[in-house]
């Protein structure tokens, strides 16, 4: 492949930033076919689309989200060069970015990146959600700082990376008042055929509460299988069927949507997992994010 043309990247990052050609053709003071022609010139040099179009739109291809990603770090780091051979530091926050499994219930979430964000120097944090295969993809190439998530590396991912157990939790299940009176009654036989929002299959938390009916031969309806966490508590919340969620959230949970608590599955757990490139942790941040998870969910 040809060396990369920084121009060519500079006008194709300044279109992805504007969100068209007609705005950065503004931002360039270039003409628009010049900015069409040199962003034509960097995708065969590459040989990836990094636009497709929709309807009148530009959108970025998938490899063209990873380019602006690295264009944002290459343009951003350009900044603060020239404002260190000025004699100005740059004075902008530390930068945190962070990949967060889509299984991962964000209530966890907030309380993970709290110790984050009550650091004395707070770093600016940048959150990406997704599947853990894309999330590891883009930690192995450093577009990631740390990946938070409740299982650890799969032997199939072919990605040198650690994990750092940040530890675990009980499972809770929770319903709607009525649901929840409903499943109390001599539970956990009263689990047989009720209504349940489960997790999605190959999930954590899907194979441990599997697991825990199996032991205690109940046999819930499952009437939907979510894996978006907020959709399930949604869900619940309109009475479709109980589910379940880690303990380390249950008061917030009965507060935010209304529902009850059933029961505290002590012998079902939900771990949580940092996975980073580094085997010894060193940005400060997420040094405080792991410290500060261990205390929790000690």
């Amino acid at each position: 492949m040809p060396s990369l043309n920084y121009h060519h990247l500079l006008y194709f990052w300044t279109v992805a930033k504007e969100g068209s050609i007609a705005k950065a053709s503004r931002e360039l003071a270039l003409a628009q076919p010049t900015i069409s022609g040199q962003i034509r010139s960097l995708e065969e040099s590459l040989g990836q689309r990094l636009f497709q179009r929709s309807g009148r739109n530009l959108v970025l291809t998938e490899i063209g989200t990873v380019a602006y990603r690295y264009a944002e770090e290459i343009f951003g780091l350009g900044r603060e060069l020239q404002e260190t051979l000025d004699g100005r530091p740059s004075g902008g926050p530390m930068r945190l970015v962070v990949g967060v499994a889509d299984q991962l219930p964000k209530l966890v979430v907030r309380r993970l990146l709290a110790p984050a964000f009550a650091m004395a120097d707070a770093p600016r944090i940048v959150v990406r959600d997704g599947a853990s295969e894309r999330l590891m993809a883009e930690l192995s190439i450093h577009a990631l700082d740390v990946v938070l998530t409740d299982t650890p590396i799969a032997p199939t991912i072919k990605v040198r990376a650690f994990n750092h157990p940040l530890g675990e939790c009980s499972v809770t299940i929770f319903g709607t008042p009525k649901l929840a009176r409903q499943a109390r009654r001599e539970f956990p036989q009263s689990l047989n055929q009720l209504p349940f929002i489960a997790p999605t299959e190959g999930s954590a938390m899907r194979r441990a509460l599997e697991h825990w009916f199996l032991e205690q031969s109940v046999r819930p309806r499952f009437v939907a299988e979510v894996e978006d966490s907020a959709l399930m508590k949604t869900l619940g919340q309109a009475g479709y069927g109980v589910f379940a969620a880690p303990s380390v959230v249950a008061d917030e949970i009965v507060r935010q949507f209304n529902v009850e608590i059933v029961a505290t599955l002590d012998k079902v757990k939900e771990r949580f997992y940092a996975l980073s490139v580094e085997r010894k942790l060193k940005h400060p941040a997420v040094v405080a994010i792991c410290e500060g998870a261990r205390e929790l969910l000690k």
